[in-house]
């Protein structure tokens, strides 16, 4: 794989009760891609580059069609990923699992240069830019099937926040920051990244802080998109619990070196990603955040 003293990295994630969905409107083709990026998001924020991916699926009667679409999802969250789908497990559990039913877990391996590992060198200073998400992604999915429910509306229904049906928006899958994060660690000057699932910012970025240094975070710095918006008045939502449950339109986190950040910014720009300078690290502890999330 080209690596001259490689440490081996390992990542395993689900797709939750997103699956929920899937399995109501039937529309499943997004969900392996889900399922790859969860993982292969993950192992990214280490430094790592994934190498290989394996899958579980999980069924009372196995539908060829169904799992065959799965399939071919997984496969092209691998290919976007730039690792090898090397094999996987379909179990057929009568009796485990309502009729329709199933369940997915993946597990990504991949692999970096000894001592490269993320996060690393992370300073009073350091610049916090955050890449889009594409949605929801592939965490709390219980609380936005609570919120159609108390908005009493279907998933054939039109999306009140954008065009085409409710379920079909909220199936967009998670987006797959791997290449273009690659791309900025090989460039330099990228000190820790952090993938926005469940936690939300306010769990996540701690995880690449060094004690006695915190986050700030200028809300204003990006617009939270027209979902999060509907979710949060739908569901009586207050600021602190979205930003701590919900990606609220940042699904990707990276502490850069201030000297660096207009280049990196430039950099992921032009690999595809719609780039927001978010934030910066203070002393301090955890996340605090100024202005308003709207």
């Amino acid at each position: 794989a080209g690596y001259t003293d490689p440490v081996l990295v390992a990542a395993t994630d689900g797709v939750g009760t997103k699956l929920r969905i899937g399995i109501a409107t039937g529309e499943v083709d997004g969900l392996g891609i889900d399922l790859v990026a969860m993982c292969v998001n993950d192992l990214v924020c280490q430094g790592a580059e994934p190498l290989f991916f394996l899958d579980y699926f999980a069924t009372g009667k196995l539908e060829v069609d169904k799992a065959a679409r799965i399939v071919e999802g997984i496969a092209e969250g691998c290919v976007r990923s730039g690792c090898a789908l090397i094999g996987g497990e379909t179990a057929e559990m009568p009796g485990m699992y309502d009729a329709g039913d199933f369940d997915l877990a993946g597990f990504a391996v991949g692999a970096m240069e000894r001592g490269r590992a993320l996060p690393d060198g992370v300073s009073e200073g350091d610049v916090i830019l955050g890449l889009a998400s594409d949605g929801v992604h592939s965490n709390g999915y219980s609380l936005v099937r609570r919120i159609v429910d108390v908005a009493g509306l279907s998933w054939s229904d039109p999306a009140p926040f954008g065009d085409g049906p409710l379920g079909a928006a909220l199936l967009a899958p998670t987006r797959l920051y791997v290449k273009p994060a690659l791309a900025a660690i090989r460039a330099g000057g990228v000190h820790g990244l952090a993938h926005i699932t469940g936690g939300g910012l306010s769990e996540n970025l701690p995880r690449v802080l060094p004690e006695g240094l915190g986050a700030e975070i200028e809300l204003g710095a990006w617009t939270l998109p027209p979902l999060f918006a509907w979710m949060a008045e739908t569901g009586g939502i207050v600021p602190a619990e979205m930003l701590k449950t919900f990606n609220c339109g940042i699904g990707m986190t990276l502490v850069v070196a201030a000297a660096r950040a207009d280049e990196l910014r430039a950099l992921l720009t032009e690999a595809g990603e719609t780039v927001f300078e978010i934030g910066r690290v203070v002393p301090g502890n955890g996340v605090t955040y100024r202005g308003s999330l709207g």
